[in-house]
Parts: C-alpha cells; structure tokens; sequence
C-alpha cells in the first residue's frame, strides 16, 4: 500500500493542527469579547462550572473541546500509517476526507451551530475515520 511518499500522509494531520488552533483563536476572540461585554473579571471564570454559568456562547470552547476526542484517534492512524509507510491514493483521499469534515463541524458549530447539520458532518467523519483505521489494520496485517 505505497504510492505517495510516506510523509504525504502527515499534511493531514497538519491540517489538523491548523483547525485546532483556528477554533483555539476563535474561542478566545469570543470569549474575551464576552468578558468586556459583561465584565466579567478572568478569575470569576475559575472552573469549567463558572466559566458555564456566566458564559453564554461556548460554541468554539465546546468545538475546542471536541478536536482533542475523536481526531486523537487520527492522529494515531496517521502517524502509524507514516511508519508503516501506508499513503497510497485511498489512504491520503481518507485522511484528507477527515480533515475536510471535520472543517465542516468546526464552522458550523463555531458560527450557526445547526445541531443536525454539525450532527452529519461529525458522523460522516466518523465513519471515515473508520474506514481509514480498517485500512490500517489491514496493512499491519500485511506488514
């Protein structure tokens, strides 16, 4: 399962990388602006309880949240598949299919927040990431 050079299956997950960190500077642009709005002084949000009862929007904070669960397991995959030097076509269109998705549930839910239409973007991720995990396994069991 060779193709592309073994380090074309670690963009992806760059692309990650650079989502979470999107989602880390839109969590603090509208969290601080929230703060000012209603000056609420930053000790005042000691816990993850205080920080919910005197914070309306937590849509980022939530989707912040959010990239360190399921994209762990991508994470993983993709560094095993770069050992294993796991990066033809199908394997990359899967990494990148992951990505692209998971893009989609962060806006959404960063900004409109439809639940269904988030709900779909993350469950089709989901199944993706699935899909290239299984693809994994099969080439470990190759190897």
């Amino acid at each position: 399962m060779t193709g592309a050079p073994a380090t074309a299956i670690l963009w992806p997950a760059v692309a990650m990388a650079s989502l979470t960190f999107l989602v880390w500077v839109r969590l603090y642009h509208l969290r601080l602006g929230e703060m000012a709005r209603k000056r609420i002084d930053a000790q005042a949000l000691a816990s993850a309880a205080d920080s919910a009862r005197l914070l309306l929007d937590t849509r980022a904070s939530d989707n912040f949240r959010n990239l360190f669960e399921l994209p762990v397991l991508f994470y993983a995959g993709v560094l095993l598949a770069a050992q294993l030097g796991v990066s033809d076509s199908a394997s990359l269109t899967l990494a990148w299919a992951f990505v692209g998705l998971r893009v989609v549930h962060s806006v959404v839910h960063c900004t409109f927040n439809h639940v269904m239409t988030r709900f779909i973007a993350y469950a089709l991720a989901t199944l993706v990431l699935i899909a290239f995990w299984v693809r994994l396994a099969i080439a470990l069991g190759t190897a």
